[in-house]
């Protein structure tokens, strides 16, 4: 996964530049990943997971 997210990183850096205003820090993605197969995961569940990736610790605060 490290790879993936590596690697679309650098693409996306280069082919939208203007992207790096909206970057935290020096990395483009957060830390982490959510993989899970379809057949056992709601479809509500997957669409929290990316809602929630924009707060910090939701996790770890029950959010």
């Amino acid at each position: 996964m490290q790879f993936i997210k590596g690697g679309t990183s650098v693409k996306l850096r280069k082919e939208f530049p203007e992207l790096e205003e909206f970057l935290w820090g020096d990395s483009f993605w957060a830390d982490g990943y959510f993989a899970e197969t379809v057949g056992s995961t709601q479809e509500e569940t997957i669409r929290k997971y990316i809602r929630d990736q924009g707060m910090p610790h939701a996790a770890s605060h029950g959010l």
